[in-house]
């Protein structure tokens, strides 16, 4: 996903020694013309180099096993051709979910992908099933209070974990014609001391669910008016099966483990339900697209930082949606609930406003998300050049940026920014101030990084693009919007900072502080 980490000195704020900023190494055009996808793991703080050191009878760790590049989708196939589902969000290791399928063909295979480095591979098949006899589920069923599509098949086998190392899965279906599609899972962790925790969006994923042709943006005319109030996690996601994993998250979940720094795994289901996972944490990372939260997650993540563990927001309009979640028949936490402008309608208001699903920031119970991110999410749709402002944040060491330099299309589709007036955290600094235009009004974009009194630093990229950048200009690209090779190193050197600093426990003790800059750039306006 990203060139190897350039060799560089320890940071002389670790000493104590160094004044508050590092010189830059200067990179110049090789920014550009680094290569990405070559590189070899990264050895930990502290690890040999001498090549006489790769001979070891040290046990093998999961990101050194063999990985395999067969885990893509070549052929969807009709719509109906295989889908499925899972009955839980995510597993402990060893723990059993129901799988749920409805194919066309006679008969269908499981494999179940691991998500990680390996060498480049990106994937390690884990486990894979015999044949299972394929059959048509009935068709889903509309719950009309709330528009809710639910599938509420029959499950057609069940998936032991037993051995499966925690992580983030695709579970991917093949048809004996060959169609396949993927159905995502997490295999999490229980405890998080000491580890960064990659924190899945199971909930947003859903919220953008059109399967069935209800999604909670629109109904099957495209209408917001007949939208979903609330999604079930019983039923498959639409296009390829994991669509806003893959395109929002697992170029992160690669570069992360390619880095070796300690990780953990859950979903913000999980936090909802109970914070152990974020217990001792060294950081937790938000990731592409995470838009949907509960009080609860928020309360356990911002308790969290409150505790010394850092936070990372890698994607925008993070935290927006305030959601509740609900059981059915399947189990808890399977349905989110989200009335967003239709809050009125919602069985909690007037009764418990905190509890009221719409937008944080918005009433009967106004609780910004700044106050959380540092910025606060402003528009859609933006297309924009990233523009750096604090060139020798300790973000930015080894790219070569100087102030004023430009990402093209790296702030989109959505973006965050720092709003004078609304709460935010200090001491707070913008590193990144990039000009745009959003719907024909001017605005900014920003990045911005600040330390609380746990120690614990907060970081958020404020575009959307920022993980879709690790990946841009690459065969496995996707959707990167025009950006570049150069806009794909800076994005890859930018992230393995910020990992590798917040894996090293609270930011504050052993990075620079930030220089408060809200006034200098807004000039006290908005």
């Amino acid at each position: 996903m990203g060139p190897d980490r350039p060799e560089h000195p320890r940071h002389e704020a670790e000493r104590g020694t160094a004044p508050r900023r590092r010189t830059l190494l200067k990179a110049g055009v090789g920014l550009a013309s680094a290569t990405v996808g070559a590189c070899s793991p990264s050895a930990p703080r502290g690890t040999a180099r001498d090549p006489r050191a790769a001979v070891s009878h040290r046990p093998e760790t999961e990101r050194e096993r063999p990985g395999t590049h067969d885990w893509r989708i070549r052929s969807q196939g009709p719509a109906d051709a295989v889908l499925g589902y899972t009955d839980r969000v995510s597993v402990i290791p060893g723990e059993e979910c129901g799988l749920y399928v409805s194919t066309t063909a006679a008969s269908f295979r499981v494999s179940a992908f691991r998500i990680g480095w390996y060498g480049g591979a990106e994937a390690r098949l884990v486990w894979s099933s015999a044949r299972v006899p394929g059959r048509v589920q009935a068709e889903p069923r509309l719950l009309p209070e709330t528009r809710t599509v639910r599938a509420d098949w029959r499950r057609t086998l069940s998936l032991g974990t037993a051995g499966w190392p925690e992580g983030a899965y695709l579970l991917r279906l093949d048809t004996e014609d060959g169609h396949r599609r993927y159905v995502p899972l997490v295999v999490r962790s229980a405890r998080g001391a000491g580890r960064t925790v990659l924190m899945h969006a199971p909930a947003t994923w859903q919220a953008y669910n059109r399967w069935g042709g209800y999604s909670l943006y629109q109904g099957p005319a495209g209408e917001y008016a007949d939208r979903s109030l609330a999604v079930s996690f019983d039923r498959p996601y639409d296009l390829n099966g994991a669509e806003k994993f893959l395109v929002y998250e697992r170029a992160a979940v690669v570069l992360a483990e390619r880095l070796g720094i300690p990780l953990a795994y859950t979903t913000g289901v999980d936090v909802h339900r109970d914070a152990e996972v974020l217990r001792g944490a060294a950081a937790v990372v938000c990731l592409g697209h995470d838009e949907y939260w509960t009080p609860q997650q928020r309360q356990h993540v911002t308790g969290a930082r409150d505790a010394g563990t850092n936070v990372a927001f890698l994607g925008a309009n993070t935290c927006f949606r305030r959601v509740r979640l609900e059981p059915d028949a399947t189990g808890p936490e399977r349905t989110v609930v989200c009335y967003k402008s239709s809050y009125r309608s919602d069985p909690f208001y007037p009764a418990r406003p905190s509890l009221v699903t719409t937008d944080f920031r918005a009433p009967p119970a106004p609780d910004p998300e700044s106050s959380l991110t540092g910025v606060l999410y402003e528009g859609y749709p933006t297309d924009a050049p990233y523009v750096v402002h604090a060139a020798d944040h300790w973000l930015y060491e080894g790219t070569g940026v100087r102030r004023g330099d430009r990402f093209a299309h790296l702030v989109g589709v959505e973006y965050d920014r720092v709003t004078p007036g609304s709460p935010v955290p200090e001491p707070l600094e913008i590193t990144a101030h990039s000009p745009l235009v959003c719907k024909g009004r001017a605005s900014h974009s920003d990045s911005a990084y600040y330390t609380a009194r746990s120690g614990a630093g907060v970081f958020a990229t404020g575009t959307m693009r920022w993980v879709e950048g690790l990946m841009a200009a690459t065969p496995d690209g996707g959707r990167d919007h025009g950006m570049d090779a150069r806009t794909r190193v800076f994005v890859t050197r930018t992230t393995e900072n910020l990992l590798r600093a917040f894996a090293e426990g609270p930011a504050a003790r052993h990075r620079p502080a930030p220089r408060p800059n809200v006034a200098e750039v807004y000039g006290g306006g908005a």
